[in-house]
């Protein structure tokens, strides 16, 4: 069976399209192309990430222009997902065309999406058929598409963006990986010990969550990318760029003294709600890593490994005796910032040669 040249490419070709945006932008060109007056469309989809519940694509035949528009917040686990467009999206196109906005949904699940189309003149009845029919063949091709966004959406959930990345781009076999450069930052909750002991699982989650939204979230904001949650730990790299560690360096200071600043807020209102302030250490350091694949044979993980992620996590376990929520490297500290104090060098536990550690100005004994 001959099928029109706009089915035969959702057949043949369609699945290989490299993201969501680029499929509604062809797809819309080749309706556009078979005669159909479109002034409009939407392509919403279910996405499997932390943040953002749902994507919408908004295409506009006068530019050609694909923009997309984000759903925040996920549904509760007991509220069904609407099955069709995005109201955002739906909105958005009434605005610009003529005639009823007309939805076509499939799938279910994380597989789900919606189109909506919207005419510079209310469509006939053939062109809705037209639609509907494109709809249909667009199915397969937008669930394959929407699998390998699924796939990355949870490797950059679970491993962080330049880690998976990297775990995609790469063979899934154990010593696959490379030396960089990178500024650490080794993070951990103090007196989470007794905390876990003593409270409920649900306040022990919630104090975590709280605490790595701090460091987690002042990372990222500096360009960092967490590597691991460890219990109530945290190890972050700020990859070095164009040969200039200075750079990471700095971002990495930066990213330690706005989780500083978070903790303190957090702090002010565990307290006004009758609850202890949560201590933590926190130490950076520089130099080279082994980032990639580790583990059993049948088992990997993506980590980095090297003297200087075992110096920065023996530089953390300084910070309660030297009475310091952040200590600095001499390394880093010679790059990031000439108004550091200097404490001297110390042993570290397995580290064969004394670090230099500095302190952050504003905190005293």
């Amino acid at each position: 069976m001959q099928l029109p040249a706009t089915l035969s490419w959702l057949v043949d070709e369609a699945s290989a399209t490299a993201s969501h945006d680029r499929f509604l932008a062809e797809l819309a060109r080749r309706l556009v192309g078979d005669g159909l007056p479109l002034a409009g469309g939407a392509l919403t989809i279910d996405v499997p990430d932390p943040i953002v519940a749902r994507r919408t694509w908004l295409w506009r035949a006068a530019s050609a222009d694909v923009i997309e528009a984000l759903g925040f917040g996920l549904l509760p686990s007991t509220e069904p997902r609407a099955n069709g467009l995005d109201p955002a999206g739906h909105s958005w196109l009434a605005e610009i065309g003529n005639g009823q906005v007309h939805e076509h949904a499939f799938g279910s699940g994380l597989s789900a999406a919606a189109f909506g189309w919207i005419g510079a003149r209310p469509f006939s009845r053939a062109e809705i058929d037209q639609l509907a029919q494109a709809a249909r063949f667009a199915a397969a091709p937008l669930a394959a598409l929407s699998a390998r966004a699924m796939m990355s959406a949870a490797l950059n959930a679970y491993l962080g963006k330049r880690s998976a990345a990297r775990v995609l781009s790469g063979p899934l076999r154990r010593d696959f990986g490379e030396t960089i450069q990178a500024a650490l930052l080794f993070a951990d909750l103090r007196g989470f010990t007794e905390l876990s002991e003593a409270a409920s699982a649900a306040t022990v989650v919630a104090t975590l969550n709280a605490w790595f939204d701090r460091i987690a979230g002042a990372t990222h904001a500096f360009g960092g990318e967490v590597l691991k949650f460890i219990g109530d730990g945290m190890l972050a790299i700020f990859p070095v760029t164009d040969d200039s560690p200075g750079d990471a360096c700095r971002a990495a200071l930066h990213a330690v003294k706005a989780a500083r600043a978070g903790m303190a807020h957090l702090n002010t209102i565990r307290q006004q709600q009758g609850l202890q302030p949560l201590g933590f250490g926190a130490a950076l350091h520089a130099g080279d890593i082994f980032w990639g694949n580790i583990g059993a044979a049948d088992r990997l993980d993506f980590t980095a490994i090297g003297p200087a992620v075992n110096l920065v996590s023996r530089l953390e376990g300084l910070c309660k005796p030297l009475n310091r929520s952040v200590l600095i490297s001499g390394v880093v500290a010679a790059h990031a910032d000439p108004g550091l104090i200097p404490l001297g060098a110390h042993a570290l536990r397995g580290i064969a040669s004394p670090c230099a550690v500095f302190a952050l100005p504003d905190e005293g004994r």
